[in-house]
């Protein structure tokens, strides 16, 4: 790949007839976060998507991306925005000098100084029309082999682009020019693994987790202005080892009995938290031990659908309370939950894909097994319902489409270069997948 500074080239197959055939400012529907415009991984407006593709076939446009991140895209009108993270490689000897002191080092990795970039693509053409460095750490931690310094998805609002990248920092910009509004950097904590959560956008507040082996907390930020609106401690007893206090949440606001309510998914507990000022509302404990939780939690049928995430994961059913009631699990299943993917709710089902690759469907209402059948690969990104469908991407590249319903059917399998670990988004007749080294559009052609 030629990278003229910071300019990334971009690789485009769309012909100059094509190209000419469309509007110069193509207009799509808006995909402001992570998982959708609700955040529960739906795609509301997307259209006949094609169930077939690959490297030649169905791709109207694959732009190589430097670095690494695994952010989802998100989309306003004709232009599409990512993070990443340009590392700057370190020998083998320095390597094993910064991982020296640090504890269960064999499943982490270290970089040189990270560059933390947004990128803005022409969702059209998929020319780069923005790369703007945000921030840049000398002595970045180390992060879980898994992740990257780009994990955290960024949220698109009223002409704003919110970046976040953990302890790293948090920044706004204007969507329009590039500009950088401005730059929080206040929360620091240990995350051990390196940052996931992604935050949630509640009017002029700007939410996110911090729940670190050291500290845990929530905490807003202005939208205006980048300061601090509130903060909440956790307050739900944790486990004395530190390594069990952290988690990698991203919260979600939801109506319960007529009023915004924020879930948020720390070690051992569920939270339920004020938006507006951060007051704790309720909480809810696992019953099991919970910790590194990443799944956002799914809401539906009057309950809150989470997983406990790592070592035997559970998936709880919490029962959302109403009036003077007080929350309660409704079931829980043990079997084949996921520690990353989020599941997804579909009508009267659940389906959840494990990181291993089983696909299993729930009854929403009583966790009923309705099946459990391996898909095949190891899964990090979460499923997307679109255009009457579930889509699902692995690490090894593969694109699962599965029938909704209680019947297990795949419908097509389909095969891209590269590893699949953010979350696709779909909006109209497009179909946007990053890989670990390119952002494709694909479309019937």
């Amino acid at each position: 790949m030629r990278r003229l500074g910071h300019s990334i080239v971009t690789v485009a197959l769309l012909s100059a007839v094509s190209m000419s055939g469309r509007a110069a400012a193509e207009v799509l529907p808006s995909w402001s976060q992570w998982r959708g415009p609700a955040g529960q991984g739906h795609a509301p407006a997307a259209k006949d998507l094609p169930l077939a593709w690959s490297e030649s076939e169905n791709v109207a446009w694959k732009t190589p991306v430097e670095g690494k991140g695994w952010s989802s895209p998100v989309l306003e009108r004709d232009r599409l925005w990512l993070t990443t993270a340009v590392e700057t490689p370190l020998s083998e000897t320095e390597k094993a000098q910064r991982l020296a002191n640090v504890e269960n080092s064999s499943s982490l990795q270290v970089s040189g100084p990270v560059s933390l970039r947004a990128v803005c693509l022409d969702a059209t053409s998929g020319k780069v029309l923005h790369d703007i460095e945000l921030f840049r750490q000398s002595q970045p931690d180390p992060i879980h082999s898994l992740n990257s310094y780009a994990s955290p998805s960024p949220i698109l609002d009223g002409g704003r682009l919110y970046c976040h990248f953990g302890t790293n920092g948090t920044a706004a910009v204007d969507a329009a020019t590039g500009a950088i509004l401005w730059k929080h950097s206040l929360q620091t904590i240990k995350h051990e693994n390196g940052a996931g959560g992604t935050p949630v956008l509640f009017e002029n507040r700007l939410i996110f987790d911090c729940d670190g082996s050291d500290q845990q907390y929530i905490v807003a930020l202005d939208t205006a202005t980048g300061e601090v609106a509130w903060k909440t401690e956790r307050s739900g007893e944790r486990n004395p080892e530190p390594q069990l206090k952290k988690a990698y949440g991203s919260p979600i606001v939801t109506e319960v009995d007529g009023r915004a309510v924020l879930l948020s998914t720390g070690a051992d507990w569920l939270y339920a938290y004020d938006p507006t000022d951060g007051r704790e509302l309720w909480k809810q404990a696992y019953g099991v031990l919970g910790f590194s939780i990443v799944p956002r939690p799914i809401v539906g049928h009057g309950m809150a659908f989470i997983s406990t995430s790592f070592m035997q994961p559970e998936l709880l059913a919490v029962k959302l309370p109403i009036g003077d009631a007080l929350p309660e699990i409704a079931w829980r299943v043990k079997k084949s939950v996921p520690n990353i993917p989020s599941p997804i709710l579909v009508g009267d089902e659940i389906v959840m894909v494990s990181d291993k690759g089983v696909a299993t469907c729930l009854d929403a209402d009583s966790g009923d097994v309705r099946f459990s059948e391996r898909l095949g690969g190891n899964f990090c990104s979460s499923p997307l319902y679109a255009d009457g469908r579930i889509w699902v991407g692995n690490r090894e590249g593969q694109t699962f489409i599965l029938t909704p319903g209680k019947e297990f059917h795949v419908e097509a399998t389909n095969q891209l270069d590269g590893e699949i670990m953010a979350t696709p988004i779909a909006v109209g007749p497009a179909l946007f997948l990053r890989t670990d080294k390119a952002v494709y559009r694909i479309e019937k052609r």
